[in-house]
């Protein structure tokens, strides 16, 4: 395969510019470190607070083949998106009272459609039962299964996005990744949990861009009403024990804290997915969702006194979402279809319907094996312009549908200016291209990539 990597000279310069842009963030306000606070006492203990987080990209992509951009063929594109903007409200109103409402977009990109695209994330409050040990809450909540970061804090993510594979429904049965429903929440000794039911949003207000398929002689996400989902996850803290206030995980602490947790959890939805037993006759199978995953996160400062730290998370995932279930989609998609047309007989036609752009089969029934490494550089490396943050991620899949395992992989470094608030991140993401085979089989055919740059700004 032919490889050109003479990025175009607008990336360059946009590189350039947000470097000197960056100068601006040095001395980043003390005061805003933990949002900006309101306290509703003198104790402390109560409060209000806002924090903002925006994520804005420019991108060049390597598409996969016979990618279209508004029907016109398109090898590569070279764009700016604002990848994620967040608003969080959120405090403790009492000693048991607490609530948080979060508002967004993600993915603004030059395909999007103007004024629209914000929403809520999540909007929920809870109840401290017995304190710190049980809370109860309820509304449109992210308190998921199966794993660490099936809800992540987006702002303090490592590698530039967190794995996606972990979001395990994101965008079909729920609300990028939120649902409707009831959860609790607690600390019992060094063990942390949360647990869930939720009502899943109907597959038919999901959208196009979901990669999902309709009926066929694959599994599916059903388009039957969904019944409810349980899902939940636990993990042992063994040394600094961490916040649960906040659905959404936190990807590290940059050394602050030294963290050690084994973690497990699960997803379980009845007759979540279907398929057609015989395509002819058009008989329905229907089928649970099963998920379940084990993880570990290590995250603690190397040297205390020169703020080097090391952040290392693998996971196992095994992943039933019936049969020969795939899901293929690309992440802030910079195209809009694939030329490659497919018969009607042909048990592939779907996959090869979403496999354009940036689009990878990231899901799937089968086993993942993933794997995050972070190294923080000493403090103040580069002055009074902060520090450096290498890191590298990688997903390996045996997943039943595919011939070959899916590999996927990022190496990146984030320039830490002044922490998470004011963050430039570099990434080359490297990801394969499969093929649907006349045969039936999907084999990997090549292998194509992706740099970003992000700038991140957040309080």
């Amino acid at each position: 395969m032919q490889k050109n990597w003479n990025l175009p000279k607008q990336v360059w310069l946009i590189f350039v510019a947000l470097t000197d842009f960056s100068y601006c963030f040095g001395q980043f306000p003390e005061k805003l470190k933990n949002g900006l606070r309101y306290e509703l006492d003198s104790t402390g203990r109560h409060s209000i607070t806002l924090n903002m987080t925006a994520q804005l990209w420019t991108r060049y992509t390597e598409h996969n083949p016979g990618t279209v951009v508004m029907t016109q063929p398109q090898n590569s594109t070279t764009d700016i998106s604002i990848r994620r903007m967040r608003f969080i409200l959120s405090g403790a109103l009492t000693d048991r009272i607490n609530f948080f409402v979060q508002f967004g977009q993600n993915n603004l990109n030059y395909l999007s459609a103007r004024k629209a695209g914000s929403f809520f994330h999540d909007i929920t409050a809870d109840y401290a039962v017995i304190k710190k040990k049980l809370s109860i809450g309820a509304g449109l909540n992210g308190w998921n299964g199966p794993s660490r970061f099936s809800n992540m804090s987006v702002s303090s993510t490592v590698a530039l996005d967190p794995p996606i594979f972990q979001e395990v429904t994101n965008d079909t049965y729920d609300q990028f990744v939120r649902k409707l429903g009831v959860y609790a929440k607690g600390k019992l000794e060094k063990l942390d949990y949360r647990i869930s039911v939720s009502k899943p949003f109907i597959i038919q207000t999901a959208g196009n861009a979901s990669g999902t398929e309709p009926i066929n002689g694959y599994s599916s996400f059903s388009t039957l009403p969904p019944h409810l989902t349980y899902q939940g996850y636990l993990s042992y803290q063994f040394f600094d024990q961490e916040s649960n206030f906040s659905p959404a995980i936190v990807g590290s602490y940059l050394g602050s804290k030294k963290v050690f947790n084994i973690g497990g959890g699960f997803y379980y939805q009845k007759n979540g997915v279907f398929h057609y037993s015989n395509v002819v006759a058009r008989d329905t199978v229907k089928q649970n969702i099963v998920l379940l995953s084990l993880d570990a996160f290590y995250d603690a400062p190397l040297n205390r006194r020169k703020g080097t730290a090391i952040k290392i998370y693998g996971s196992f995932s095994r992943y039933d979402y019936g049969y020969n279930f795939i899901r293929v989609a690309g992440a802030n998609n910079p195209a809009t279809a694939s030329a490659h047309t497919s018969a009607n007989s042909d048990p592939n036609r779907y996959f090869t319907q979403f496999n354009y752009g940036n689009a990878y089969p990231f899901l799937g029934t089968g086993n993942i094996v993933y794997w995050q490494v972070g190294y923080k550089l000493k403090n103040k490396l580069l002055g009074d312009q902060g520090t450096l943050q290498p890191y590298a991620d990688f997903q390996y899949a045996n997943y039943d549908r595919l011939s070959n395992p899916m590999f996927v992989y990022n190496i990146g470094i984030n320039w830490l200016i002044h922490g998470i608030q004011s963050k430039i991140t570099f990434n080359y993401k490297n990801r394969p291209y499969f093929i649907a085979n006349p045969s039936g089989t999907i084999t990997e055919d090549r292998r194509l990539g992706e740099c970003v740059l992000q700038y991140q700004v957040a309080f």
